[in-house]
């Protein structure tokens, strides 16, 4: 079965790896970015060892994202981030290919061990199954 698991961020977090600080994120060191991508680097080799890895990226910040809706008349409304409405948005994912769910929930709980510096917010990591289009839709 193939997985979709994501993590989450704020603009607040990216800057904060940028190592300017505020209420909701503490400031990141030098060191502390390098042992995320470290950590990030032996769990992303890890998966592409044991053959579960499909694909797996890290975002860039909210403030570089582009929202497009439609208007009231039917034509596209185009927004540039960040969004001050928004909290958290995707800020990386994996595309993987597990035996089974408990598998993958493995994998979710060794992403939250990422280290990162002591009062940075936690985010849940989600895994939504990717649906292979066999199934009935409805």
């Amino acid at each position: 079965m193939k997985y979709l698991v994501m993590v989450q961020g704020t603009q607040a977090d990216y800057e904060a790896m940028q190592g300017k600080g505020s209420a909701g994120s503490v400031a990141w060191t030098q060191e502390d970015v390098q042992a995320m991508y470290s950590f990030m680097q032996a769990l992303n080799d890890d998966l592409a060892e044991s053959g579960e890895m499909i694909d797996g990226q890290g975002l860039t910040e909210p403030a570089k994202t582009r929202h497009v809706t439609l208007g009231d008349d039917g034509k596209a409304v185009i927004t540039d981030g960040p969004y001050s409405e928004t909290k958290e948005l995707l800020a990386g994912y994996w595309v993987l290919d597990c035996a089974s769910l408990e598998r993958v929930t493995e994998i979710a709980e060794r992403v939250l061990q990422c280290p990162q510096p002591a009062g940075a917010p936690v985010y849940p990591v989600v895994i939504r199954p990717i649906d292979d289009g066999s199934g009935d839709v409805g």
